[in-house]
């Protein structure tokens, strides 16, 4: 009776912290149930050796934080905080993915009855931020040394080391094994260059990974088929779309949902769709359903768009990948057998292949060497406020109508919607770049900072001047036209730069190029748009500025 007493106030008063055997109490047998019992008392009152910090982004098992984990002298600590979704605000797909892959992984490191420590986002005394819960864990564990895989996220990483510091704990920083290169590796890569390119890095790794390679060469003889992968739908549009891999919500995502909904009411989306995978094996799943049912159209109508259409031939294992659910090595071999066994083309393969083994390491890469510095830079010195219907989708531009729609409904737009539609307006538009970040990290369900502030910064408003992309990634309506439907049911004339029938689009377009014509002369890549610019009339060039102030008025207005 003692024991058993016992084991009613330790359970108590370790609430539902230690998941790893407190949460597991009644379904044990009396001898598993002391011992279990014996094991959580020597961590309420002696030091455990190693307390494991697992982040939000960090959900796999194979970790090196893991490698030499022992249950019987080792814990670990996760935790759910506001902090998280409100920094930068949140959508409610984003934060119902984030913390519905975490409980379900923390479900997982209970069923190996390893301890647990894990604070749930709706627990009274959450204190709302990294450092306040994981202060109590050290408190309640008194850990003689934290180990944390490198996080995504400068700010965390910053956070959680000045936390270290505060506690006097010695705080160890292990290689993230999810990606194919080091940031010691990527530095080296880019020192004594003057200039950081794509192209040689994705070349070093396809040396380095042995991936679509022949011997020295690369397979097909040449390193990259981009030529071949900008391919539209034609006017009759996509035909036979596979349907989206779905995911019906379980009950720990149901609960989450719900949470979320009550929770951040007015945080931007809905989450009524939420369909994503928040598990191994459903990732497993969404790899599987790529590979078979998209992967061969991928390559040739990836730059392409259709109005209403979400999901097209894309992977949509980007959340996945980021939340380690997925192993980027594994799902570059996937694909590569789908080339070897002929189930897909080599440019389609190659273009999929390029995307991860290519610019996501990239892009790390560029963060992880350029940061904090990097988050401020604004080259152009744009300072326009971000748009309000980028939280609503009220829009009568047909294309921001729909890509900003979907992605306020699904947390989830493709690549090129995000960098020619919704990108695009906002540079044209001179949007303070910072703003523009805030709204993509916020949005998307595969946002973390490493891979997103790089692509928005960079790659989208080319906010930094050219340090990651050779030239700024700008175009007029026509582009939107020829790679889409959208512009044949829109108000706006995508030929047109002035009049009451003018593409925005293509009057700010111009208005760019006028505007900063100085210094993209200077680009070699910009050389033909130049010479466009300087073939305009002085009248036209000014009817341009005009209509281009005139709507940036009325967005803001």
């Amino acid at each position: 009776m003692q024991d058993l007493q016992a084991s009613d106030d330790l359970e108590e008063s370790l609430g539902q912290k230690l998941g790893g055997c407190s949460l597991l109490l009644r379904e044990m047998s009396t001898q598993q149930r002391h011992r279990c019992l014996n094991k959580e008392r020597s961590l309420m009152t002696t030091s455990i050796r190693h307390l494991v910090l697992v982040l939000g982004d960090q959900l796999n098992e194979d970790a090196q934080v893991f490698l030499d984990f022992d249950p019987l002298q080792d814990a670990i600590w996760m935790a759910e905080v506001d902090e998280e979704s409100t920094r930068v605000v949140s959508s409610k797909q984003r934060t119902t993915l984030f913390l519905s892959a975490m409980r379900h992984f923390a479900q997982n490191l209970k069923r190996k009855k390893w301890p647990l420590v894990y604070s749930q986002i709706e627990d009274p005394d959450n204190t709302g931020t990294l450092v306040g819960e994981l202060t109590k864990a050290v408190q309640l564990l008194k850990p003689q040394k934290l180990l944390l895989t490198a996080p995504g996220d400068w700010t965390v990483l910053h956070q959680l080391r000045e936390c270290a510091k505060a506690l006097k704990l010695e705080l160890v920083l292990l290689d993230d094994l999810h990606f194919l290169c080091t940031v010691r590796d990527f530095k080296a890569h880019a020192q004594n260059r003057k200039q950081l390119r794509l192209e040689y890095f994705y070349r070093e790794m396809r040396h380095k990974t042995g991936l679509l390679m022949d011997g020295k060469n690369p397979l097909g003889g040449q390193w990259n088929f981009d030529h071949d992968n900008r391919g539209s739908f034609g006017k009759t549009g996509p035909q036979h779309l596979p349907p989206r891999t779905c995911f019906p919500p379980d009950p720990i995502t149901k609960e989450v949902m719900d949470l979320v909904k009550k929770r951040f009411a007015h945080h931007p989306g809905r989450n009524e769709s939420f369909q994503w995978p928040v598990t191994r094996p459903q990732a497993l799943e969404a790899l599987e359903d790529f590979i078979t049912q998209r992967l061969p159209q991928f390559g040739q109508y990836q730059d392409a768009m259709w109005q209403h259409e979400v999901w097209l031939y894309h992977s949509h294992i980007a959340s996945a990948l980021n939340l380690k659910l997925l192993n980027p090595l594994e799902v570059l071999q996937a694909a590569e057998v789908a080339y070897q066994t002929g189930h897909a083309p080599l440019a389609a393969v190659e273009g999929f292949v390029r995307q991860i083994l290519g610019w996501r390491e990239y892009v790390r890469g560029i963060y992880w060497t350029q940061m904090p510095e990097y988050l401020e830079l604004n080259a152009s010195k744009a300072n326009t406020p971000l748009p309000g219907f980028f939280w609503t989708g009220q829009t009568d531009m047909a294309c921001l109508k729909d890509a900003i729609g979907q992605s306020l409904e699904h947390g989830y737009a493709h690549h090129i919607q995000r960098l020619m539609v919704t990108g695009l307006y906002a540079l044209l538009l001179g949007v303070k770049p910072q703003e523009v970040h805030q709204w993509y990290l916020g949005i998307y369900v595969d946002a973390v900072e490493w891979v997103e502030l790089p692509n928005t910064l960079g790659m989208s408003q080319y906010a930094d001047g050219g340090l990651m992309a050779s030239k700024p990634y700008v175009a007029s309506g026509k582009y939107i036209d020829k790679m889409s439907n959208y512009c044949k049911g829109c108000q706006y004339d995508p030929s047109k730069s002035t009049g009451t029938d003018a593409c925005p689009f293509t009057t700010l377009y111009w208005n760019y190029l006028i505007t900063h014509k100085e210094t993209l002369s200077k680009n070699p890549r910009m050389l033909m748009q130049i010479k466009n610019v300087n073939r305009l009339t002085e009248t036209v060039a000014q009817d341009i500025l005009q209509q281009a102030q005139a709507h940036k008025r009325s967005v803001n207005a």
